[in-house]
């Protein structure tokens, strides 16, 4: 029987998110409504009205996957894509994407190393299909990067997979060209597949002014790599429940497709054609100018609470994404219990947050940590932190410490 361990954050989202009062535990950016949709493009013609509801093109429309081939052309001043339509699998959100490249390629003889921390599923599915894990650790002294030299270190003969998470949930970091090049290097001197959770791309909102955008592991002409991505985190559209395998090797989309077909027919032809209008090149820049707005003004706010509590709070400011992990401790710098700091958060404020060492660490790991997700409505995160500061005032230093 094939077992696999609780989804920690995802339990923790079910029991708390429907009673949140400030859900600053919320990890996309502030959803948006249709009409918002029809604001930011010119074109009208969001939904076909007349068209009859059959199932509808099985991998996805055309128009939608080659909008999604698109996001990964290599800069603007020019339409090359690394990858085309028919490199493009179309899945009911990330999740399923995610689930399904690991479904396919990864069996119980097998060895993967998985970047860390990340979200679960990317280590969890591995072991539950009898995959070895080994954790490739982000160094938080080090703004969360990372060691290639370790990553080679943990080569086997039988690894098959390494699994990347780029921009980094919880923690925002990103790897740049020059650590996904030294990945690559080591993924083809040894023939091993390059899986990269892209979720939270093209969020990239604080990179330094000298900085370049981190290029998607597509781009490399390295064949054997899968990019997962998805509407919900950097696009806003996170009930339409829409995502993406993507690979330049047939290979690799023909066998997640043949394991597909036992999962889902296809997705929903209106959520299609939502996904193809927010990512149409007369939308997507909008929309995405719109939500790189929304998450560096929040990231002030967020920055300017924390160093107002620097007594108490230590982070690493997230250069992409809408998550930050930061640790709680006391004024010896001794970490709180981040489990009871969010259960009583909760309880007595309503605010949500999540605990790092429950939700992404095996209770040892990430004590004190929570994540926060900071690009709600700017309402939301100023409301909620000044409902935090109270409880920072009043009631935090009454917490007990990490075991």
């Amino acid at each position: 029987m094939v077992r696999i361990n609780a989804f920690a954050v995802e339990h923790w989202m079910d029991l708390y998110e429907t009673s949140a009062k400030h859900n600053l535990a919320e990890t996309c950016c502030a959803s948006i409504s249709l009409n918002d949709l029809l604001v930011l493009s010119p074109k009208k013609d969001l939904v076909d009205y007349t068209q009859k509801q059959v199932y509808g093109a099985i991998r996805g429309s055309e128009v939608l996957r080659n909008n999604i081939a698109n996001l990964y052309q290599q800069s603007e001043s020019t339409q090359a894509s690394p990858i085309s339509a028919d490199r493009v699998l179309v899945t009911n959100g990330a999740i399923q994407a995610n689930f399904l490249a690991l479904y396919t390629h990864i069996g119980p003889e097998d060895h993967v190393i998985c970047q860390y921390p990340t979200y679960q599923q990317l280590y969890s599915v591995p072991e539950s299909l009898g995959a070895d894990v080994s954790l490739w650790r982000s160094d938080e002294g080090n703004g969360w990067g990372m060691d290639l030299a370790e990553l080679r270190s943990l080569i086997r003969p039988n690894t098959r997979m390494i699994i990347l998470n780029n921009p980094q949930n919880p923690t925002g970091a990103i790897l740049r060209r020059e650590e996904l090049q030294g990945i690559v290097d080591i993924a083809r001197e040894h023939s091993i597949l390059i899986h990269s959770d892209e979720v939270y791309r093209p969020l990239f909102h604080s990179l330094d002014s000298d900085q370049e955008v981190p290029p998607s592991i597509l781009e490399f002409e390295y064949g054997n790599v899968i990019a997962t991505g998805s509407m919900s985190k950097a696009f806003s559209l996170a009930g339409i429940r829409l995502g993406w395998i993507a690979s330049p090797n047939s290979e690799i989309i023909e066998a997640c497709a043949s394991v597909r077909d036992y999962t889902i027919i296809s997705v929903g032809q209106i959520d299609d054609s939502v996904a193809a209008h927010a990512l149409s090149s007369t939308c997507v820049k909008n929309l995405l100018q719109r939500n790189l707005r929304l998450a560096r003004q929040n990231l002030d706010v967020l920055e300017a609470f924390i160093e107002e509590h620097s007594w108490a709070i230590k982070w690493t400011k997230p250069k992409a994404g809408t998550t930050a992990f930061i640790k709680f401790g006391d004024r010896e710098g001794r970490a709180i219990d981040d489990v009871v700091f969010c259960q009583r958060l909760q309880k007595m404020t309503g605010v949500m947050l999540v605990p790092g060492s429950q939700c992404f660490g095996d209770g040892v790991d990430f004590r004190g940590y929570v994540r926060l997700g900071y690009v709600p409505e700017h309402q939301v995160i100023v409301d909620g932190l000044e409902t935090l500061r109270r409880f920072m005032r009043d009631e935090y230093e009454k917490l007990p410490l990490a075991c």
